[in-house]
C-alpha cells in the first residue's frame, strides 16, 4: 500500500510584491511585524536621463520626431530613452543632447542636479542621508 503525500510548495518570493489576495501568508516567507520597511528605492540613472531629455525637447516646443532626426537615431528609440526604458550609449545620449542644443557635459550636469534634487527630497521626507566617513554624525562630535 502506498501512501500519497500532498504536494504542497513553499514559494519564497525573489521581491517583494503586492500582496496576494486570499488569506495571509505564514510560515517564514511572511513578513513579520517586526521587519523594518523597505528603504526607498534611488532613482535609475536612466529615468533621470530621460526626464531631462523630454523637458529640455519640450521646453524648446520640439517634436519627438524632429530632434531624432536632428540626432539621426530613431523616433522609437528616442521614445523610449526619454521613458527610462533604454540604457542609451554615451554616442546616443551625445548625439541626443547635440540634437538639443546641448554638449554631453550639460546633459550630464543637468541629470545630476535633478538626482540631487530628487535624493535630497527623499532624504528629507524621512530617510537618512549617506555618510561617507561612517559617522552618523555628519562631522558633529560631543564630548564630555
Amino acid at each position: 500500500m502506498t501512501v500519497h503525500q500532498p504536494n504542497h510548495a513553499r514559494v519564497i518570493p525573489l521581491r517583494r510584491g503586492p500582496a496576494p489576495s486570499g488569506p495571509a501568508p505564514s510560515g517564514p516567507a511572511a513578513p513579520r511585524p517586526s521587519d523594518p520597511p523597505a528603504a526607498p528605492r534611488e532613482p535609475l540613472w536612466r529615468h533621470l536621463v530621460g526626464d531631462v531629455l523630454r523637458k529640455e525637447r519640450q521646453a524648446q516646443e520640439r517634436t519627438l520626431k524632429d530632434v531624432a532626426d536632428a540626432a539621426r537615431i530613431s523616433m522609437p528609440y528616442l521614445s523610449e530613452v526619454e521613458r527610462g526604458r533604454k540604457e542609451a550609449s554615451s554616442e546616443v545620449l551625445a548625439a541626443a543632447a547635440g540634437a538639443l542644443g546641448l554638449g554631453l557635459g550639460d546633459l550630464l550636469a543637468r541629470t545630476h542636479a535633478e538626482l540631487v534634487r530628487v535624493t535630497s527630497r527623499r532624504t528629507a521626507v524621512g530617510t537618512r542621508p549617506v555618510v561617507r566617513d561612517g559617522s552618523a554624525h555628519n562631522g558633529l562630535c560631543l564630548a564630555a
